[in-house]
């Protein structure tokens, strides 16, 4: 076709041999074309990122190239088996033998070992709070008439009981009742409950350890017991809270009807401030100075009476000890005589104290001792400090916030403080009141046989429970991570002495008011003390941190393999460049499979027996159909392929257009 410019192109077929240069003829003579240099690239001409072709290549690369010891000898070694084979198997189990050391490691780091830290420290200490309590509840003026009436009622129940005859029972302005309207006056009487007999082998078994099992002693030879009947709201469920000793029996049955009595106090009763300090306390010094009403705070307990907390943390300047001794610590003179005494609730005399932090309620119950009349008793303290370790090395809390149980005390957490809590929270919740001997939430009125008649069958059935952690406080109430503990020891003497009892009374009678008969039984003196200055910090600090850790990570990787750092991005950099090989091969397999040019029928009507020989150099794909094969000239062709190449479209000659040529099956186009 005219005005068509084609390139210059030489069309090449198999029958003519004369043309052909040398390479043609070594490749029609079988022989290979000699093999040219591989041009070096250039700088320009560089990949900015390479891969190694296989395995063998990249394994090759890093034996030689790294600085782990060992592993060049797997490659030097490559033409004597018998020692590549050893060196393999060597470089393997010390591998093997290092990360089973680094497990351990981990192991013990994971597992949060601590390491208890002892320290002894002198300086000057804070003088804890002291708690003084009268063990004498107190007959408040608004409930005075009740208690009268309960004091008559127990009396009777002791007449009927066990024929016992009070001097307040004989009284004839008390008996103006029948002893059957006064025991009917109050629910949940006290009764004698007989139980029979067991058989006979186990009674001889019984009378064999009833001294070590048996702590009350009994109230009769016969078989019965003295308790008082509890009840659910609807009387379907009802149990006997029974005792084998008469004395405990009558003490739980006034306490019960006390508490309810008590209940019945408002709430900012003026009876609670009425009895002063100096009726209960004759004299106060701490280290040589005398005590003034802002060293102290008062309230009021429901058993132990009127209760004075010294040096507490409402106090304006809180007292510091720089001295040890008795002479340097705090030193009270105490009434210990039962003033409007109630002999059914309260059955000890004396003072009741307890030594505890400022920021810490007094619980009398769990932690005050008692001192004795006529006696001086000194107690000297040694301070102990404790700090755990919260989190994953121990079970404790910093400040309870993440305890799920609501503090209902005006303080610090404590374990303490929150185990009453708890158990106040269920209190409420399961009996629909308080009780009297723990804070209340707003809005709770505390529990009243009055208002709740069922509140006494709940709170005994709840105690049960209690004391064998069925409410699950004891499992909730986590220790604080932080305890400063006191230490006590006391000792004891008697006070005053023989020669000097005659002027230390007359001194009391005079200044304080002091006039009973026994005077010896009314007073006491109690002394509280630091022994030393010393004291004792016991700290925990974790004994595998991060950074011995990596010290004995890189101490292991060094005895084994004798590398560092680097050699660890070493082996990074093989695993990551063994992950992108494996990545590139999985994918080149994949595209030759199912994206292949030489897939499909296209490929099929395409030349794929071309001789051997009378492939050019060069191939030049044709994006257009294959193009009709040109006559064959007599002479017979090659053999064909058996793996052609890709399916290239072949070109037609030179005199002839595109869409009319028609090449033979066995052309070849050379472009030059």
């Amino acid at each position: 076709m005219k005005g068509d410019k084609f390139k210059e192109q030489d069309l090449c077929l198999p029958q003519p041999m004369q043309g052909l240069g040398k390479e043609d003829k070594r490749e029609e003579q079988g022989l290979s074309p000699e093999p040219s240099a591989a041009p070096q690239p250039s700088e320009e001409e560089e990949a900015l990122i390479e891969f190694h072709r296989s395995y063998r290549e990249l394994f090759q690369f890093f034996c030689n190239n790294t600085t782990i010891h060992g592993a060049i000898r797997l490659v030097c070694s490559k033409h004597n088996r018998m020692k590549t084979a050893f060196w393999a198997v060597l470089w393997l189990c010390t591998f093997g033998v290092m990360y089973w050391q680094f497990a351990l490691l981990f192991e013990e780091y994971f597992s949060y070992p601590v390491s208890l830290n002892i320290n002894l420290n002198s300086d000057k200490l804070v003088f804890p709070a002291v708690t003084v309590c009268t063990l004498n509840p107190y007959r408040y003026t608004e409930i005075k008439g009740e208690l009268e009436e309960l004091d008559r009622i127990t009396e009777q129940t002791l007449f009927e009981l066990y024929k016992y005859n009070s001097s307040y029972a004989l009284k004839d302005g008390a008996r103006h009742r029948s002893t059957r309207n006064l025991r009917d006056a109050l629910p949940h009487p006290l009764q004698r409950l007989y139980a029979p007999p067991p058989p006979y082998p186990a009674r001889a078994a019984r009378s064999s350890s009833s001294s070590v099992r048996d702590n009350n002693p009994q109230v009769d030879r016969k078989d019965w017991k003295i308790g008082f009947q509890l009840c659910n709201q609807n009387k379907s469920d009802c149990f006997y809270q029974t005792y084998s000793s008469g004395v405990d029996a009558v003490r739980e049955w006034y306490r019960f009807h006390y508490i309810n009595i008590l209940s019945r106090l408002p709430d900012t009763s003026p009876s609670l401030r009425e009895e002063a300090l100096g009726n209960f306390i004759f004299t106060c010094r701490f280290n040589q100075a005398s005590c003034n009403q802002a060293n102290y705070s008062q309230f009021h307990h429901p058993m132990y009476g009127n209760c004075y907390t010294f040096n507490n943390k409402n106090s304006s300047n809180l007292w510091m000890s720089s001295m040890p001794g008795v002479n340097n610590g705090l030193s009270l003179t105490l009434r210990t005589e039962q003033n409007d005494f109630i002999p059914l609730l309260s059955t000890v005399t004396g003072a009741r104290v307890m030594v505890h932090g400022q920021d810490e309620p007094a619980f009398m119950d769990d932690g005050g001792f008692n001192v004795r009349p006529g006696v001086e008793t000194s107690i000297s303290m040694r301070k102990e400090a404790l700090d755990s370790l919260g989190g994953n090395y121990g079970d404790c809390t910093e400040n309870g916030s993440d305890v799920p149980v609501k503090n209902l005390y005006p303080s610090k957490y404590t374990q303490q403080v929150c185990i009453h809590s708890c158990f106040q929270e269920n209190m409420i919740k399961k009996c629909g009141c308080a009780y009297i001997f723990y804070p209340k939430p707003k809005g709770v009125e505390f529990c009243d046989y009055r208002k709740q008649s069922s509140w006494g069958y709940c709170y005994y059935k709840l105690q049960g429970a209690f004391s064998l952690d069925s409410l699950g406080c004891f499992s909730k109430c986590r220790k604080p991570c932080s305890v400063t503990n006191y230490k006590l020891s006391a000792g004891y003497s008697r006070w005053p002495s023989v020669k000097s009892q005659d002027w230390i009374f007359e001194m009391l009678s005079l200044q304080n008011n002091y006039t009973i008969n026994n005077k010896r039984n009314g007073v006491a003196k109690l002394n509280i003390f630091f022994k030393e200055l010393n004291y004792k910090t016991n700290s925990e600090s974790p004994s595998v941190t991060m950074v011995s850790l990596l010290s004995n990570l890189g101490s292991q990787w060094s005895l084994w393999f004798g590398s560092s750092v680097l050699s660890v991005v070493e082996m990074a950099e093989l695993i990551f460049d063994l992950l992108v090989l494996t990545v590139l091969m999985l994918l080149h397999r994949f595209r030759s499979r199912y994206w292949s040019p030489g897939r499909g029928g296209r490929a099929a009507r395409e030349v794929a027996c071309t001789p051997a020989s009378s492939f050019p150099s060069r191939f030049c794909p044709h994006p257009t159909s294959p193009l009709p094969s040109l006559p064959q000239q007599g002479t017979t062709p090659s053999p064909a392929l058996t793996a052609p190449p890709p399916a290239y479209a072949t070109l037609g000659p030179r005199a002839h257009p595109l869409d009319s040529a028609v090449p033979g099956p066995s052309a070849c186009v050379q472009e030059h």
